[in-house]
């Protein structure tokens, strides 16, 4: 595996409000993919982080009676305390109200300046204050107060002289890009919507406001900029991905990890990521990242999940009633990646039922059960056999445990972000193993002949050679779960130092003890109906 650092991100959560399951979804999409790249061996730098600027947070603040900075303060705890909840294995935390963004910002701002891709103009128009955006023109519905095109809520009409960053000069060059690098923006259908939304020109973007409106932004160094500006939100904070890693100091130690590997946002955010970020970073003179991966969003009885609907759930309540692992397995498991998803309890119980309790944990408590039963709980001497280069479920029932083959497609699957379709393999694997115990009968077995025995000993030892590539294969996913598994078939080390190419040695000794302990996911109460 290569030593070149995989660089990811979240995007910057605003701190108007606690996080709900949205922003949950985005960071466990996040930590699978950061984890699997540790199970190659490569180096990892991810990174998540607050957004604490804006018109937004001063007006929250000052409902709230208290300072800004005091309000995002007791703010972005919550966060933190999610992530930790989540078993999120970031390995930074940025907030950009830090002197090293700060300093990042107006060392961006005063080169973008210099080289005439920032002027000050006017503005007149129409600005909608909870997206924190201007529209130079809105469609009024008769008899109603004209309303933002995106958000439906009521704007107001300002005129004031501002910075703007000059957008529509590098049109050109960002469609080029976009259709030169397929993988740029993923999932295709986000690509093909920015493609048409830079088949027209670009409205420059306003990036100051002045503080005698809003005072709550990093401030437009002055000089060379006019004394009165603080910094748009929206220019301030996607910076955060160079300043994370030491921009503007290029001798940084973090310095190499970029270009970002892939930058993981969600389909609301797409415009700022996909048209303004790029062409920032073009005009500053640095690489683009890679990818960026666009996923859909969650909703609730149709409508999408958002704070201003009041139709938040709240993870830290998922969590407490179903356990960390089998929310993050419904997360991913429960809708391809880039589509919309319905939450519902009763989805979340059907899929902790059927999928957790009676597949992968009624798997794992019957064979521990057999070992124990049949050897004493140690693990037999056989010589399992070292998988075929064939899925799982394209092997023969004879040899239904997978091979070599099923960590190639599972690779697959992550590079493609298709974590439904890599879990679904692996539940083809479990489902097969559950069915070949059924056919093979150990219980009958066991009454028989030294044949017998002798065949008793190899079903149970490629079921337990199984076991350890499957806690391997999940652990990006349930790290928790596979964690347990890991200590409960007796297997020596952590599983974190396992190399995915290694999956199917791992652990593999005989005469080891397994501790078979209590069943992964205990079986639930139904809940009592009124």
């Amino acid at each position: 595996m290569s030593d070149t650092t995989y660089y990811l991100t979240t995007p910057l959560y605003y701190v108007n409000a606690p996080p709900h399951l949205g922003h949950a979804y985005t960071t466990v999409i996040a930590d699978v993919l950061a984890r699997y790249h540790r199970l190659r061996g490569q180096p990892v730098f991810f990174l998540t982080g607050t957004d604490e600027h804006g018109q937004k947070i001063q007006q929250a603040a000052a409902a709230a009676g208290k300072p800004p900075q005091q309000f995002a303060d007791e703010i972005v705890p919550n966060f933190s305390a999610l992530w930790t909840a989540l078993n999120i294995s970031y390995d930074d935390f940025i907030r950009t109200t830090e002197p090293r963004h700060t300093t990042g910002v107006q060392a961006a701002l005063v080169q973008l300046l210099a080289s005439g891709d920032i002027y000050l103009g006017t503005y007149e128009g129409w600005y909608c204050v909870p997206d924190e955006t201007f529209w130079p023109n809105v469609t009024a519905t008769p008899g109603q107060a004209p309303v933002c095109p995106e958000c439906r809520r009521p704007v107001e009409r300002i005129s004031e002289k501002n910075y703007f960053f000059r957008l529509e000069k590098y049109r050109p060059w960002l469609r080029q890009h976009i259709q030169a690098y397929e993988t740029f923006i993923q999932p295709t259908s986000r690509r093909n919507e920015v493609l048409a939304f830079l088949h027209r020109p670009l409205q420059d973007l306003c990036i100051s406001r002045p503080t005698a409106r809003l005072s709550w932004g990093i401030p437009m160094p002055s000089p060379p900029f006019e004394p009165g500006y603080v910094t748009y939100v929206w220019f301030d904070a996607l910076l955060n991905y160079v300043t994370a890693v030491g921009y503007p100091d290029t001798k940084h130690a973090r310095w190499p990890s970029w270009p970002a590997n892939l930058h993981l946002i969600g389909k609301d955010i797409l415009r700022p990521h996909a048209v303004y970020w790029p062409i920032m970073l073009h005009a500053l003179g640095l690489p683009l990242p890679t990818t960026v991966a666009v996923h859909g969003w969650w909703l609730i009885e149709g409508e999408k999940m958002s704070k201003s609907r009041g139709n938040v759930v709240d993870p830290h309540a998922v969590i407490a009633e179903f356990g960390v692992d089998a929310y993050r397995y419904f997360l991913l498991r429960e809708v391809p990646f880039g589509h919309d998803g319905t939450f519902s309890e009763q989805a979340l119980e059907k899929r902790y039922t059927a999928d957790l309790a009676n597949d992968l944990g009624n798997l794992v408590y019957r064979v521990l059960t057999m070992l124990e039963k049949y050897f004493s709980g140690i693990v037999p001497n056989a010589q399992p056999r070292r998988g075929i280069a064939l899925p799982a479920y394209e092997e023969p029932e004879e040899d239904f445990l997978p091979g070599l083959g099923t960590g190639v497609h599972l690779s697959k699957a992550f590079d493609a972000y298709n974590f439904q379709f890599a879990l679904t393999i692996l539940w083809a694997c479990i489902d097969q193993g559950n069915a070949w115990i059924d056919q093979k009968k150990p219980w009958v077995l066991a009454k028989g002949d030294e044949v017998a025995m002798q065949e008793l000993t190899r079903v149970l030892a490629r079921l337990l050679e199984f076991l350890r590539a499957l806690a391997v294969w999940l652990w990006p996913f349930m790290p928790t779960t596979s964690e347990k598994m890991w200590e409960q078939l007796g297997c020596p080390g952590n599983i974190t130092d396992v190399r995915w190419s290694e999956a199917w040695k791992a652990g593999a000794t005989a005469g080891q003890t397994i501790q078979k302990g209590l069943p992964l996911f205990p079986r639930r109460e139904p809940t009592p109906t009124a």
